[in-house]
């Protein structure tokens, strides 16, 4: 069971460590293609929070977003796949914040293509928070379990 377990941690995680080693080879001195897809994403946040706040809202630079979710993703990967707790919350952090923002589907209509393409992948990536969250439940439970357990007692006759 050991040997299974890791594979399949390893499986799971080489989707966020491979993601991450190709941001990190595309990051150049501009962000790469990350960062130009977050730019206009990023932007409207400035927006709303200048709005919602003024303007004493500090910039945010979208290298940095790009920098935080590859640490997110490829530190969490790597943790992930060593059974840690750390690496799957983390992996769930990065998923909770960029999930919204790569995968806006409500921000189109239903009839428009581009819906068809980000809701699929919006619902992958809450099943990956789903299998992410399941882990964490089976890390904490499972180790109570066992301590309740208790020995078997023999029959005298």
């Amino acid at each position: 069971m050991g040997f299974f377990s890791f594979l399949g941690r390893l499986l799971f995680a080489s989707l966020f460590i491979l993601s991450a080693w190709q941001m990190f080879n595309d990051f150049g001195d501009n962000g790469g293609p990350a960062a130009d897809e977050l730019a206009p994403k990023v932007a409207s946040i400035q927006r709303f929070l200048t709005s919602k706040i003024g303007d004493g809202v500090p910039k945010i630079d979208v290298k940095h977003v790009v920098l935080a979710s590859m640490a997110l993703k490829g530190v969490g990967g790597i943790l992930f796949v060593f059974g840690s707790r750390t690496g799957a919350y983390l992996l769930m952090y990065y998923i909770l914040f960029m999930t919204p923002l790569l995968h806006d589907f409500y921000d189109y209509e239903t009839d428009d293509p581009k819906f068809h393409v980000l809701l699929p992948e919006f619902v992958q990536s809450l099943a990956l928070l789903g299998a992410l969250l399941f882990f964490v439940g089976m890390k904490t439970v499972l180790p109570r379990k066992l301590i309740k357990k208790k020995p078997i007692k023999t029959k005298t006759i």
